[in-house]
């Protein structure tokens, strides 16, 4: 008899054994999928195992078999398996991440051109050990010529490439870039792309040396991977928002590690964690990146210097800036000369605001409501173009209110800055310029007005080149709740930073601050020593690791009791482990309401934990989730969240 241990895309742990049927054991094979019936319904499943015995009474056997050549291989497996035990999902959800929806949805495979041995993963030479680079280029042009050299290369030795990269236009230039430096057609793989599944089966049939994508193409199923390229690493778009909720960086390290390849992670302004396992594999060689038990290469670190000349970057202290109108400032004096003086020399200037629209808050005068999406219970922004009120959130939108919902007052102030009110006081100081928001769908070129107003979208523009930019309330970035502000925001200004060699001005109420001061002072080393300082006081990453366990729900009540139940039941299980000295490691630290609360019509909780060993926690938290349920109330797991 023989056995399939099989496991499916459920958050259930397997893997569950089912019995091969006579007329299917010369087909299946492991890393087959397979239909079967799994409590009542009829579901995918994977085959991750063939044995001829098992302890199970009473099995079920497999319904049909619906490859003939595995649709994952030996290493796909064995990568999927560790993205399982470090994110805390199960194998089976792991596995599907890996895989085109089509395939999920158990579409059959074209077999004409596919052979078991074309697809069966080249072994890793004995004592080769993965190597890892971190290209730190802040013009973000020379690290190309790194790429390039580095593909050349792994080409030559028969093995393949994969590049990740943040978004579809970025995709399509590094396409056209591959093709013009190396004469290759490259395949290109991101999710919900017309004909993925036809793109991803010729990866697996090796039709293709070099795959470029999006965040999922880090699972392309390439044969004898060489080479692995993550551009602009620090970029959040490289953590998926769904369960699994994985990091491409993270997978690409388990990944290189399993097959031996190569890792190059290429920035502007390196993620915290790749630059603090730089520095440390500076000061300690013999120091070795640990992702899931495994031991890994250390990171070498690269410094472009800047082709370009550093802008002079000048800080303007709004504290010191007086209004005699009581209302805010929105240009410093200083700016506004800065910008009359670049007209007149008939230059060019970005002015930056991280926030669309006119206004940012609706409120009555008479009785004080703030209008709010009634999904997401956050402040509705008023688009003086359209006439709308617009949640960021979810997209409810509404026809503002000529009189107050709540007392029948008739005037509703709209206060709070936007892109839009950006461009209306612009308008009205400076009439004699042509302005142009670069926030909308429309695209526009640098020759087309004098003062562009931009939020982060143009930052990956091209062919942009300014004489001036001036950065307002970037205040809101660093005050947000959120223990990476700072590294964000310090992402965003060496974005701009790009985009003009000539001046940029920043009007702060914060104007000590290390992220400027770094800018300013032209050491970005002080922006990282400061931040890591402060990261290791408080114990967050990468010191160590966090996970977020969220609660949601229709009922807020029910929520909130759910959470404060679990939260102690995880604290005192944390609590009488560290006791027997077998979970020291694992910190429950709070419990609060998610930020925002509620969302899209669901109210939200979240439960902090801590520990230096990922692996571990995530270990915890699905032994003691493995029974816990309330009805009406989804749990899931964030390891490493942003």
């Amino acid at each position: 008899m023989l056995y399939a241990k099989v496991v499916v895309g459920l958050p259930v742990e397997g893997p569950f054994d089912y019995i091969v049927p006579a007329n299917f054991r010369k087909k299946i094979k492991v890393g087959a999928r397979v239909w079967v019936s799994f409590r009542t319904k009829r579901l995918l499943g994977y085959v991750v195992n063939l044995t001829p015995k098992t302890n199970i009474q009473n099995l079920k056997a497999i319904i049909e078999v619906v490859d003939d050549v595995p649709a994952l291989d030996k290493n796909m497996l064995l990568l999927t398996r560790r993205l399982s035990h470090y994110y805390g999902c199960s194998w089976g959800e792991a596995i599907e991440t890996a895989l085109p929806e089509s395939i999920r949805k158990g579409k059959l495979l074209s077999n004409s051109s596919l052979s078991l041995s074309k697809n069966k993963p080249s072994p890793c030479p004995q004592g080769v050990r993965e190597e890892i680079l971190l290209i730190h280029d802040i013009d973000g042009r020379k690290r190309w010529e790194v790429y390039i050299q580095k593909i050349k290369e792994t080409l030559g030795n028969n093995k393949s490439v994969i590049i990740l990269l943040p978004d579809t236009n970025s995709i399509l230039k590094a396409k056209e870039t591959i093709t013009a430096n190396l004469d290759i057609q490259p395949a290109v793989l991101y999710r919900k792309r017309p004909k993925e599944l036809e793109e991803w089966h010729k990866i697996k049939e090796a039709r293709y040396g070099i795959v470029i994508g999006a965040r999922s193409a880090i699972f392309a199923p390439v044969n004898n991977l060489g080479l692995v390229i993550i551009d602009e690493e620090q970029d959040t778009v490289y953590k998926q928002d769904q369960v699994p909720h994985y990091h491409a960086r993270v997978v690409s390290f388990m990944r290189v590690n399993i097959e031996k390849a190569k890792l190059v992670l290429g920035s502007t302004s390196p993620s915290l964690e790749s630059f603090y396992l730089a520095k440390k594999s500076k000061i300690n060689p013999s120091t070795r990146l640990r992702i899931d038990g495994e031991r890994s290469q250390t990171i070498k670190y690269m410094l472009i210097p800047r082709i370009r000349n550093f802008p002079e970057v000048k800080i303007i202290n709004m504290k010191t800036v007086l209004s005699f109108t009581k209302r805010n400032v929105i240009f410093s004096k200083y700016l506004q000369d800065q910008i009359l003086s670049t007209l007149n020399s008939s230059g060019k200037m970005l002015l930056f605001l991280n926030r669309k629209g006119f206004a940012t808050v609706a409120t009555c005068i008479h009785c004080g409501i703030v209008l709010k999406c009634p999904r997401c219970n956050i402040n509705l922004v008023y688009h003086f173009k359209d006439k709308i009120l617009n949640c960021h959130y979810c997209n409810f939108k509404m026809t503002p209110p000529s009189i107050c919902p709540e007392c029948n007052s008739g005037y509703i102030r709209y206060s709070g800055l936007g892109t839009e009110k950006i461009e209306s006081e612009l308008s009205r100081i400076f009439p004699q310029a042509k302005i142009e928001r670069l926030d909308r769908q429309e695209s526009a070129s640098s020759n087309d007005a004098d003062i562009f107003i931009s939020t982060e979208s143009i930052i990956k523009e091209t062919g942009f080149n300014f004489d001036l930019i001036g950065i307002l309330a970037i205040d809101n970035s660093l005050n947000r709740v959120d223990l990476r502000s700072s590294e964000k925001t310090f992402g965003l200004l060496v974005g701009l930073l790009r985009l003009t060699e000539k001046k940029m001005l920043i009007q702060t109420y914060l104007p000590r601050h290390y992220c400027f001061k770094a800018l300013e002072s032209k050491d970005i080393n002080i922006f990282y020593d400061e931040e890591l300082k402060q990261r290791k006081q408080l114990g967050f990453p990468p010191y160590q690791h966090i996970a977020l366990v969220k609660l949601r729900g229709k009922k807020e009540n029910r929520v909130k009791e759910a959470s404060n139940t679990l939260f102690n039941r995880l604290k005192k299980y944390s609590e009488s482990n560290s006791k027997m000295k077998t979970n020291r490691a694992i910190k429950v630290v709070s419990v609060n309401p998610g930020r925002p609360l509620k969302l899209r019509d669901n109210f939200y909780w979240q439960i902090l934990i801590k520990s230096r060993f990922p692996l571990k926690l995530a270990k915890f938290l699905k032994i003691n989730l493995k029974d816990f349920s309330h009805s009406g109330i989804i749990v899931t797991v964030d390891v490493d969240p942003l």
